[in-house]
């Protein structure tokens, strides 16, 4: 079978996946493609949102219909890494005994992240890069394909942990989850208030996300395409010779290599997604904020002039 009916196959089944999650989950489109873009990405998400606004279920919803295990973590001030790793345990005969932790599965949940402490963190995030975790000298494996998605409320700041920018890094997307419009909340109300039920079909399984994986891996990319994607990132950076005015005034730090890698990754799989076999510059604007939102720290002046993370990168275009 050609590369292209193999990607043609695709996309016809990622068009019924977006019709299964839409049976549970009103609106949200562009939330739940960014969602999807990442997984067939390899990468994790760090979603933005109130409380209220159904992460959860909808990433319940997107390992169900992936046909992929999904496990919550809900992350508090005493939280152990070994409550999220697993621990050894003296059994019965006397030997030590693994117990895996939630970490183990294909999509993780872990649910205001900046509530626990660094040590914490640092110990999801090194699953996260690694692929693997270390308890008592011995190293695990994680379950393939494995994906994470944390969670952070942007009002309450009180008592949490900001994750450090280095770790920051490590997730592809940074994604804004936005209040549902009244239509579609009047939708919201009206299924949830019920007694209906609705059956998920399972759209993909682990073996074909992992085979997409690669298939994106594969994907040829044209050489403009990717210096222009490297030349959005340089601009991303104060006191260059690429940076633009605006970013100079309200810029401390752009991004980095990792954001050059991460943008050509998911314009790849935006591209195909959409049917297309190889990505242009119109993909790479269509993930780049959501790409690099977390990776350019804007300073205080921009914060007093009311200059918006969207408006700076924006400005990269």
């Amino acid at each position: 079978m050609s590369e292209i009916t193999v990607i043609d196959n695709y996309v016809k089944k990622y068009k019924v996946l977006k019709k299964e999650i839409a049976k549970i989950i009103i609106g949200q489109d562009a939330v739940v493609e960014q969602i999807l873009i990442s997984i067939f990405s390899g990468g994790h998400v760090l979603l933005i949102g109130v409380p209220g606004l159904a992460k959860t279920l909808m990433v319940d919803t997107i390992a169900k219909t992936l046909g992929l295990d999904f496990k919550r973590i809900q992350f508090t001030p005493d939280l152990m890494p070994s409550d999220i790793l697993g621990s050894e345990i003296l059994d019965n005969e006397r030997q030590f005994k693994f117990i895996k932790g939630p970490v183990f599965s294909n999509i993780v949940l872990a649910d205001e992240i900046n509530r626990t402490p660094p040590k914490t963190q640092a110990a999801l995030l090194e699953a996260m890069q690694e692929r693997s975790v270390t308890v008592a000298g011995h190293r695990y494996e994680l379950n393939q394909p494995y994906f994470v998605l944390a969670t952070q409320n942007p009002i309450e700041q009180e008592g949490t942990y900001p994750l450090p920018e280095a770790q920051l890094d490590r997730f592809m997307f940074a994604i804004n989850l936005e209040y549902p419009s009244f239509s579609e909340e009047v939708e919201v109300v009206k299924q949830t208030t019920t007694n209906n039920t609705t059956t998920l079909d399972v759209v993909f399984d682990g073996k074909e996300v992992l085979e997409f994986q690669q298939l994106i891996r594969k994907t040829p990319v044209a050489n403009n395409v990717i210096e222009y994607a490297v030349e959005m990132i340089s601009k991303s950076r104060p006191n260059t010779k690429r940076t633009s005015e605006l970013i100079s005034q309200f810029v401390d730090w752009g991004a980095g290599p990792r954001a050059s890698q991460n943008l050509i990754l998911a314009s790849k799989t935006h591209a195909v997604l959409h049917g297309k076999y190889t990505p242009d510059i119109e993909d790479v604007q269509a993930v780049a904020t959501s790409v690099l939102r977390h990776r350019i720290i804007k300073n205080y002046k921009a914060a007093a002039e009311g200059i918006s993370i969207e408006k700076i990168i924006e400005s990269l275009f």
